[in-house]
């Protein structure tokens, strides 16, 4: 049967807010389990009505903290690949991540295991919450070359987690380390190509997004805090370069989240391309100018301003920047669409 989300009956991004200043003191992994225990992973499904809604969560964890959201995002991508794939998502306290990163030096094997099942063997790299969730969705390789998606759960005997692959002080947090797979059982998510030819592919990708919006919604919040009477002309105009900058994402991501609804088995890459890029244009300009408006001691001061000003230009790097410019540039030339007409 697929897997079941069910809602808490009100919106989550209030509850999200109402629930996380109480956790501002606790480790991302402990408030990760938090907000699991308390049922606020179950957002909506990308492409059932409440995009926006699910994105609006994502931001509220995001602007709270990026580990945490790193963490919560990867556990709520995971549900919605799962119902999608029509697998069960285990008891109410699975804490589940979403690996599926693919450097050429870490893949992982899936081959015929015991009794007819299907075992995982290799090193899979940048496994956020490695130490704390207990299951996975991973990418891996068949032996004749297919792509697939399996899930895994990771309190096996053969799951090794390291203490390798991160050296960076921003997203430290976020636990992403390398993991090593011994003959590890695992069932299979759909067929060949599953996970990148499905709808939810693209959605999934600007849920990223919303995580860094969220976070750069915080930074113009602490500006937008250090100006209240205050007549300084330079740090209006300051936060004016920041507003105008979220504004355009935002608009854009309601549009995008509208679309996605309207048509939710529509190739969205196009929107999910969109989206990612003005996040990452507008939080590297918000980052910008909060750090030249609230200079050094905010930024050294305010134990939540420094750890979201060091995690969210490591976070961003899952643009792929130029990449996915060209990518869209390509989509938009080939289409002979024209996005920009008002």
């Amino acid at each position: 049967m697929p897997s079941e989300l069910p809602s808490t009956g009100a919106p989550l991004a209030p509850l999200l807010r109402t629930a996380l200043p109480s956790l501002r003191d606790a480790a991302p992994a402990a408030a990760f389990k938090r907000l699991v225990a308390l049922g606020l992973d179950r957002l909506p499904l990308p492409g059932h009505g409440a995009t926006l809604e699910r994105w609006r969560a994502l931001a509220a964890v995001g602007a709270h903290d990026l580990a945490l959201a790193k963490l919560f995002e990867g556990h709520t991508d995971a549900l919605a690949i799962l119902h999608e794939a029509g697998a069960p998502a285990g008891g109410d306290d699975a804490l589940w991540a979403t690996w599926c990163a693919e450097p050429p030096d870490a893949r992982l094997a899936l081959s015929p295991g015991r009794d007819g099942g299907l075992r995982l063997d290799g090193r899979k790299a940048w496994c956020s919450g490695a130490r704390d969730v207990t299951h996975a969705v991973v990418s891996c390789w068949r032996r004749d070359g297919a792509a697939m998606l399996a899930a895994v759960d990771l309190r096996q005997a053969g799951v090794t987690v390291t203490g390798d692959g991160w050296n960076a002080v921003g997203m430290a947090a976020s636990g992403s380390v390398d993991v090593h797979f011994d003959a590890v059982e695992a069932r299979a998510l759909g067929g060949p190509g599953f996970y990148v030819e499905r709808a939810g592919f693209w959605h999934g990708g600007a849920g990223v997004a919303a995580c860094w919006f969220g976070a750069a919604t915080r930074l113009a919040d602490a500006l937008a805090e250090r100006l209240a009477g205050r007549g300084d002309p330079h740090r209006f105009a300051q936060l004016g370069e920041a507003a105008v900058a979220l504004q355009a994402s935002a608009a854009l991501m309601r549009e995008a989240a509208a679309r996605i609804d309207r048509t939710p088995q529509a190739n969205a890459m196009g929107e999910a391309l969109s989206v990612r890029l003005s996040v990452e244009a507008s939080a590297g300009a918000v980052l910008a100018v909060a750090g030249r408006a609230l200079g050094a001691g905010p930024l050294c001061k305010d134990a939540a301003l420094a750890r979201l000003y060091a995690d969210l230009p490591i976070f961003l790097r899952q643009s792929h920047a130029e990449r996915d410019l060209e990518a869209l540039g390509r989509l938009v030339g080939e289409s002979g669409a024209a996005p920009w007409t008002l």
